[in-house]
């Protein structure tokens, strides 16, 4: 089993930044992602990244705002968030896969609780 815990989530002017965090435990899996779900919407796939960097993705409504980067030593990865919008409020999770790695939910097997992200005009 492997446990995640995300925090970093807040309140925020649009424009502004966010960095949220999400530790994992016992160990890191190969890869790691972020979803996010705003009500009344689906579970969307915001960012994931295979271990090493190797490989990095982003949903194209985050794009060139959001950055996903890993520290191994810490089991955590995070999400630094610029230039958020009203339409960036959403509970943001973070997710695991050992097998499998895209934007898509069903490669994750193991789910934070979620932390809030709530950006206002």
């Amino acid at each position: 089993q492997v446990q995640l815990v995300e925090s970093g989530g807040g309140s925020v002017q649009a424009g502004g930044s966010l960095r949220l965090s999400c530790e994992a435990s016992p160990y890191t899996p190969n890869c790691m992602g972020w979803f996010r779900h705003a009500p009344g919407k689906e579970r969307e796939g915001v960012a994931i990244s295979l271990e090493g960097g190797r490989d990095t993705r982003y949903s194209t409504s985050v794009k060139g705002r959001f950055t996903i980067s890993r520290d191994s030593a810490k089991n955590t990865v995070y999400l630094q968030m610029n230039d958020l919008s009203h339409d960036d409020t959403a509970m943001y999770y973070c997710a695991a896969s050992r097998q499998g790695c895209g934007l898509d939910k069903t490669y994750f097997r193991f789910w934070g609780r979620g932390t809030q992200v709530t950006v206002s005009s």
